[in-house]
């Protein structure tokens, strides 16, 4: 019964004509970033598909950590936490500092933290 409940829902859902708003769409379109922000954007978002890359965001959000911290902490090897933090580098979700052999790792600007949190807020809903 819920499946036809969800068949009749997705059919409400879809416009029964084919008539295009230009003007609407006109407008929108001059306030549309460029192709390349957003495809930088989409593989930001990206980074917030992992489970492993969300945690050490979260693990980051509270203090500064290095590769040793963060894979004791989330139980999983050096290598991959290594793997996961050149990805968060790579999108400038993360940055670090090298104190002698040992190389601390951080979230990169506040901005990192307003992603974070806006997206608890949203899930929590």
């Amino acid at each position: 019964m819920k499946d036809k409940d969800f068949d009749r829902a997705e059919q409400n859902d879809v416009c029964e004509n084919n008539f295009i708003h230009e003007s609407v769409v006109a407008e929108v379109r001059t306030k549309m970033p460029d192709e390349e922000i957003l495809f930088n954007l989409a593989d930001l978002f990206k980074m917030f598909g992992d489970s492993t890359r969300v945690k050490i965001i979260s693990a980051l959000l509270n203090a500064e950590m290095c590769v040793c911290d963060i894979a004791a902490l989330l139980g999983m090897t050096k290598s991959a936490i290594s793997h996961q933090l050149r990805s968060l580098r790579q999108t400038k979700l993360v940055k670090f500092r090298r104190e002698g052999k040992i190389v601390y790792y951080s979230l990169d600007d506040d901005h990192v933290k307003t992603i974070f949190a806006q997206g608890l807020l949203h899930v929590g809903e």
